[in-house]
C-alpha cells in the first residue's frame, strides 16, 4: 500500500539551486548567532562516560516553558552552524534551547572514551531523562539533524509507547535510515567526494580521542583510512559491541524499525540529498506516527531559499518554528488523564537510578 508523503514547496536560491551547492553552501555560510553563552550540565552515562549539553533561554524564563532539544549530525557539535542558528531563533522565541554534544564531540571529547554511532539510544534518552529531572513540568521536543536523527527513530522505535521524559514529538532532517545503502553510495563517484570529507573529519576527532586516552589508542596508530567503512570496522562497531561494520549497520539501521513506532515524530528530508540517499526511506513501511515531508531541492541540510517573507534564506529554520508552534501539545506529560497510566522508558538506565521504568497514575 503506498503511504501518503506530505510535500513541502521549497523554492532554492537562484544561485545554489543544485543539492551540492546547498549542502556546502549551508555549513559554510556565517550563522549570524550571538556568541557562546551557554549553560553546560554533564550527563553521567551507564558505562562511564559523559555527555554535555549545552542550554540556552532568555532571561527569566519560566520553568516550565517548552524546550527544545538539538542535536548535531556525524562529526558536528553544538557549534555546529545550524545547531547555533536554530538555538538563537528559539531563545527568541520563549523556548528554552539545549544543544547536546553527541559522545565525544564538541565540549565532551575529553570526557568519553568511545565514539558516537547510530545505535547509541541510550545516550539520548539519559539525556532526556535528565532534563525531565530538572525540569519536570516542561514538554520537550527533540529535533535531530542527519546521523542524531537516526538514533532519535531508533529510540523511539525501541521505546514503543513508552514515553521517554517528557519528550512528546521528534523531527529528523536528512537522517539516514539504512546505513549500508549510505555506505554503498559512498562507493560511487559523487558519494566518494563526501566519504572522503567525513573520513578526514571523524579521523581528526579520534586522533584527538586517543591522545587524551592513551590505554585505548592503537600502537602503531594507523595512516588515515581512505573509507568511512574502515573506521567502523576498526572502531566504531568494537566499541559499539558490535561484530562488524556490516553488523552495525543492520542492528543501528532504522529502516526495518519505522512500524514500531508508536510516538509522533516528523522526518523531513530533500529529494536531491548529496550526502543520504532518499530512496531507502521512500520504499520502508512506517506506521501511522511517522510522518514523512520532502522536497524537491534543499541537499543536505542546506535549504537555503529565494526570498520569500521569511526574515532570512534559512528556510527550514523557519518550518521547524513553524512545526513546533502548531504541533506542539499544551499539556504537561505529568498531567495525564486520572487513571490514565503512562509508561516511562528509560532504555538501559541503572535501575536504582532516579530515572528507571515506573508507572505514574
Amino acid at each position: 500500500m503506498t503511504q501518503l508523503v506530505r510535500k513541502w514547496n521549497f523554492q532554492p536560491h537562484p544561485l545554489v539551486k543544485n543539492g551540492h551547492l546547498q549542502s556546502i553552501v549551508g555549513i559554510h555560510w556565517p550563522t549570524g548567532a550571538p556568541p557562546y553563552q551557554a549553560k553546560q550540565h554533564v550527563v553521567a552515562l551507564d558505562d562511564g562516560d559523559q555527555i554535555v549539553l549545552h542550554e540556552d533561554a532568555p532571561a527569566d524564563l519560566a520553568e516550565n516553558a517548552p524546550m527544545v532539544l538539538l542535536v548535531h549530525g556525524l562529526g558536528g557539535c553544538h557549534l555546529s552552524s545550524y545547531m547555533c542558528r536554530m538555538a538563537d531563533k528559539l531563545t527568541q522565541r520563549g523556548y528554552r534551547a539545549i544543544r547536546m554534544d553527541m559522545r565525544g564531540c564538541g565540549a565532551g571529547e575529553s570526557i568519553a572514551r568511545k565514539p558516537a554511532h547510530c545505535g547509541l539510544t541510550n545516550d539520548f534518552a539519559s539525556s532526556l531523562h535528565y532534563l525531565a529531572e530538572i525540569y519536570p513540568d516542561a514538554e520537550v521536543s527533540l529535533v535531530g539533524f542527519s546521523m542524531s536523527g537516526t538514533v532519535t527513530l531508533n529510540m523511539l522505535a525501541e521505546a514503543g509507547e513508552m514515553r521517554v521524559g517528557n519528550l512528546q514529538r521528534s523531527m529528523a532532517i536528512n537522517s539516514p535510515i539504512d546505513l549500508a545503502h549510505v555506505e554503498s553510495y559512498f562507493n560511487s563517484f559523487w558519494g566518494s567526494k563526501y566519504n572522503r570529507f567525513f573520513v578526514k573529519l571523524i579521523w581528526s576527532q579520534l586522533l584527538r580521542r586517543w591522545d587524551q586516552f592513551s590505554d585505548i589508542a592503537p600502537s602503531p596508530i594507523p595512516k588515515r583510512p581512505k573509507r568511512l567503512r574502515d573506521i567502523d570496522e576498526a572502531v566504531v562497531a568494537p566499541a559499539g559491541g558490535y561484530t562488524s561494520a556490516a553488523d552495525y549497520y543492520e542492528k543501528a539501521s532504522p529502516v526495518c524499525k519505522l512500524q514500531s513506532i508508536k510516538q509522533p515524530v516528523t522526518i523531513v528530508f530533500a529529494e536531491d540529498d548529496p550526502v543520504v540517499p532518499i530512496g531507502p526511506l521512500l520504499e520502508a513501511p512506517r506506521s501511522s506516527s511517522v510522518e514523512v515531508v520532502t522536497t524537491k531541492h534543499g541537499g543536505h541540510l542546506g535549504f537555503l531559499a529565494s526570498r520569500s517573507e521569511d526574515p532570512d534564506f534559512r528556510w527550514l529554520d523557519w518550518r521547524i518554528l513553524d512545526w513546533l508552534q502548531e504541533g506542539c501539545p499544551s499539556a504537561s506529560p505529568n498531567n495525564s488523564e486520572a487513571g490514565q497510566e503512562v509508561q516511562v522508558y528509560s532504555a538501559r538506565i541503572p535501575r536504582d537510578s532516579r530515572f528507571a521504568v515506573e508507572s505514574q497514575r
